[in-house]
């Protein structure tokens, strides 16, 4: 999809509400509060028809029903790649009734208490951003237990921002770095679910509630969910969501198991594909078994990464995420060129870093391989493509992650960055406290 500026817009197929609007669009398909899938089309492509509405309706229905039936095949297992793989037998489908009433029930919104949750966004000099995010956390239709505001910043200045909303508590994290910041919400945070978002996006108004249901309804320690696009109105950000995939475009649930790890652990465990910081969630007693977010990644240290490289500890230690994308932010990407090239420069440099420190816990030499053989195959084979097929920013970009992973390489040989691992397992993490 290659576009200046496309319209994010928002269609609920149980409502059959066509549209007559021509300008090029995203459009998230829901089923009443359930997101079903996304569809980016260009001015002649548009309006949709009457018979296309059924068609799509039909086809994402289907994915639903395959995804969330336990009679036909649920739960997912992710794939290789962080897809849902297939178990959808054909007789199972043709014995399936009432699908349009099945899928009425499925979508219903979680009516789950978030009473048991605390929420934790992390916060540094983008005031007008954080107003907006925290504005959605006040409009939960389940308001969490509390909402933990942690200004990273070194003069505090999100002070006065969090004075809007008294019922929020804030903290004051002058050290810098996104993994300090988040720590210190854990350990401010006095309930058994910790849920973090970020200050550029915006929560959906179910979002508390349906992370709430998930916890209350499996037993699971870790939660991942959709993270949509809010806005695309300059070329930075459609490419961001098209060319670079955004922050994954998965609307059915996943497992992401010890299978998963395992599968993927010669190439360097793809946990990466599981989501996104600014979507996920955790039990407590997670950080008390494998430890808090390593403080030498994320942004303000190493560049980004330390929410996959958690994961990485919880999946080797035999523990599971699911994937849930009824819980729904909305991302305020990077508007500008320059901007998203010091973000694609620092999340490769993360990674790398990441893929040091995952190597040195546990000895994976997949991802070693990851480093010096997968990640310049990837730059070679991009770097061709981008020469014959662009699209226009694409060499630019992929300049930016050269420099990122030539950055990253300085970890393999910063002997003391590589002691100072963060240790697994005999950490209490209690309300205001951490005693190790």
């Amino acid at each position: 999809m290659r576009a200046e500026r496309l319209e994010v817009r928002h269609v609920d197929l149980a409502a059959a509400d066509i549209g007559s609007d021509r300008e090029p669009a995203l459009s998230v398909f829901w089923w009443k509060d359930l997101p079903l899938g996304a569809r980016a089309s260009l001015k002649d492509e548009l309006p949709y028809g009457a018979s296309q509405l059924r068609q799509l309706a039909a086809e994402y229905a289907a994915a639903q029903l395959q995804a969330r039936s336990i009679g036909l095949g649920a739960p997912l297992r992710a794939t290789y790649e962080g897809w849902p793989k297939p178990a959808l037998s054909l007789e199972a489908a043709l014995d399936a009734q009432n699908p349009v009433e099945t899928l009425d029930a499925i979508a219903k919104p979680s009516c789950a208490s978030a009473q048991d949750m605390s929420v934790v966004i992390c916060t540094r000099d983008r005031g007008p951003a954080l107003s907006k995010c925290l504005a959605s956390l006040a409009a939960q239709r389940s308001p969490p237990g509390e909402i933990v505001v942690v200004d990273n910043s070194q003069d505090g200045n999100a002070r006065d921002i969090c004075g809007q909303f008294p019922d929020f508590r804030y903290a004051h994290e002058p050290r810098s770095g996104l993994s300090r910041a988040r720590n210190t919400g854990v350990q401010t945070s006095r309930f058994e679910i910790v849920a973090f978002t970020d200050d550029d996006v915006e929560a959906h108004p179910g979002w508390t509630a349906e992370i709430a249901g998930v916890f209350a309804e499996r037993d699971v320690e870790a939660f991942t969910g959709l993270v949509l696009p809010a806005r695309l109105d300059t070329a930075a950000q459609c490419f961001f969501q098209f060319t670079m995939g955004g922050f994954g475009s998965t609307f059915v649930p996943l497992s992401f198991d010890r299978r998963f790890f395992e599968e993927t652990r010669p190439s360097g465990a793809h946990v990466w594909k599981i989501g996104a910081g600014a979507n996920m969630a955790f039990r407590r007693s997670v950080f008390e078994r494998v430890g808090l977010f390593d403080e030498r990644l994320g942004a303000g240290a190493a560049g980004c990464s330390e929410d996959s490289e958690l994961w990485y500890r919880l999946l080797a230690a035999g523990g599971a995420c699911v994937y849930e994308p009824r819980a729904v932010v909305f991302h305020h990407h990077r508007s500008d060129w320059a901007g998203l090239k010091r973000q694609i420069r620092a999340y490769m440099k993360g990674h790398v870093a990441a893929l040091v420190a995952q190597y040195d816990n546990f000895g994976d030499r997949g991802n070693i391989v990851r480093i010096g053989r997968q990640l310049p195959v990837y730059f070679a084979k991009t770097f061709v493509k981008a020469l014959f097929e662009g699209p226009p920013g694409r060499l630019g970009i992929l300049a930016a992650e050269v420099q990122g992973w030539l950055a990253g390489l300085q970890f393999l040989l910063r002997f003391g960055w590589r002691m100072r691992r963060t240790p697994m397992g005999g950490v209490t993490v209690t309300a205001d406290k951490e005693t190790a």
